[in-house]
């Protein structure tokens, strides 16, 4: 049985990211600030101003879009063919990391 899936997003940098309602709900709840926005969790997949490697975790991509004087990130974990959203926040600073695409 094939998932059904809230979103699937093509971004700058060749990589389809997607997520299932059920993770969305589980993201709101961990991280309240992004709570109603999927617009712009959507806006930063699309058209992000930057785009990082994890230091950590090779496949783990960071997404950052600047809002109002901070960052909306959305990380993402990728494979060759896609990808999916882990987690998505809001910050005041960019974690360290290799910098993939910036706008």
């Amino acid at each position: 049985m094939q998932k059904k899936y809230l979103f699937e997003i093509s971004t700058p940098i060749d990589l389809k990211v997607r997520t299932t309602q059920g993770h969305w709900n589980l993201i709101q709840i961990k991280h309240p600030e992004v709570k109603g926005k999927l617009l712009l969790i959507k806006q930063t997949l699309k058209m992000p101003d930057l785009v990082t490697k994890s230091r950590i975790d090779k496949s783990v991509l960071l997404f950052y879009k600047k809002i109002n004087g901070y960052w909306l990130c959305v990380v993402t974990k990728a494979n060759v063919l896609d990808g999916f959203i882990i987690t998505a926040y809001i910050t005041d600073k960019i974690k360290e990391g290799e910098k993939i695409w910036e706008n």
